[in-house]
């Protein structure tokens, strides 16, 4: 349903909705700390007067990489972020 302009809720049952919600609580949980990172590293930027529009942070590489670079994967391989 890519490319929909409304949102579509998916029809789970009562039981799996649940199921559901305490699954995606926990992935979200699992990503709080790269996100504090990620907002530290853009505050310390910002206050240093870097220019980091249109950025990332990339916590492969500790540094700021174009959007699309970052979402490629930064391993030598270049295989995206599969294996990382």
């Amino acid at each position: 349903m890519k490319g929909t302009p409304f949102k579509l809720k998916q029809k789970l049952s009562p039981e799996a909705a649940k199921k559901k919600a305490v699954r995606d609580l926990a992935a979200a949980n699992k990503r709080a700390p790269m996100r504090a990172e990620s907002q530290k590293a853009r505050r310390a930027a910002i206050k240093a007067g870097k220019n980091i529009n249109g950025m990332d942070h990339d916590h492969y590489t500790n540094t700021f990489v174009s959007s699309s670079k970052n979402r490629a994967g930064m391993n030598p391989n270049n295989k995206g972020t599969k294996n990382e």
